[in-house]
């Protein structure tokens, strides 16, 4: 194992640095700026049983040191990301992906994680709990144990490869809800999503979003992400993902301290898109600076 690699949920990353899903796509556009091979994984976009549109525009607003946004799952379909994105991704990117999927009924998490389960590169199933910009589905499973641990018993109850919950941090206790997941038999959670926020257009007086209120995330999440990330680290057994504002190298290394296995960067990928690639570049040094000689030493 190298200086950066890490492992999650059984399968070795050569590093911690995971795209997140909705910032990269099925990363075939960032494969043009640089060979995403480097990466330990990637999420990719948020998958349903049916293609979504989304929502209507407009949906990303600007805001002090982040972004709104109100995409609303805007996904081709399970079957076509089956039977076009992932052949497609066999030139690309040859490592297994993290698959991110979203749902508006536990039959439909259900459905979709049975497909992508069958997909071979597919490595993990990352299930969304937590999207707050839907209507009658994603976070409002994420918002209490007991539908968290109902989505994460159905899932399981169907796959055979590690299962990875989102979690919402538009919660009282998300200790709790991580409880629950780790209790329903979740081999891991991924936190935080975007927290609820909104914008006012001041020359129409009316919200900024055509969906009033989106997901706020950038750097003005990042503590309190890692907040959260060091509470669940500290109550559950199961590897955490942490995510939630990270932008640079010395992120990484605050997360993993918190107690991520490994670290999702989100919104710096559309500001910039070697976000990723530069943050790996600066690992090394970044770790000589405080004396850490592998990533493995911060997950004792």
């Amino acid at each position: 194992m190298g200086r950066l690699s890490v492992t999650l949920c059984g399968i070795e990353l050569d590093n911690p640095v995971i795209p997140a899903s909705g910032t990269f796509g099925f990363g075939k556009e960032f494969s043009e700026y640089y060979d995403i091979n480097i990466l330990g994984t990637f999420s990719f976009k948020g998958t349903t049983r049916e293609a979504r549109f989304g929502n209507p525009t407009p949906r990303i607003a600007e805001c002090p040191a982040g972004m709104l946004n109100a995409v609303g799952l805007q996904n081709p379909g399970v079957d076509h990301v089956i039977a076009r994105e992932l052949p497609e991704m066999k030139a690309y990117f040859h490592k297994p992906v993290m698959a991110n999927v979203s749902g508006f009924s536990v039959e439909e998490y259900v459905d979709v994680c049975r497909k992508l389960d069958r997909e071979p590169q597919v490595g993990w199933l990352e299930v969304n709990i937590s999207c707050p910009n839907v209507h009658g589905g994603g976070m409002s499973f994420g918002t209490s144990p007991q539908a968290a641990a109902e989505v994460t018993k159905a899932v399981k109850a169907v796959t055979t490869k590690p299962v990875i919950i989102k979690l919402s941090p538009n919660v009282t206790d998300i200790v709790a809800i991580a409880k629950a997941c780790e209790d329903a038999g979740a081999d891991g959670v991924s936190l935080i999503n975007t927290l609820l926020g909104m914008r006012m257009d001041l020359r129409t007086r009316k919200p900024l979003l055509a969906n009033v209120t989106g997901g706020l995330s950038g750097p003005a999440v990042f503590p309190v992400a890692l907040r959260m990330v060091y509470q669940v680290a500290n109550a559950v057994k199961i590897p955490v993902v942490g995510m939630g504002g990270v932008s640079c190298a010395a992120d990484v290394l605050e997360m993993m301290m918190a107690g991520a296995s490994a670290v999702e960067v989100g919104a710096a990928n559309l500001v910039n898109p070697w976000a990723c690639r530069d943050i790996i570049r600066d690992l090394p040094e970044v770790m000589d600076k405080y004396r850490i000689e592998t990533l493995r030493e911060l997950r004792k």
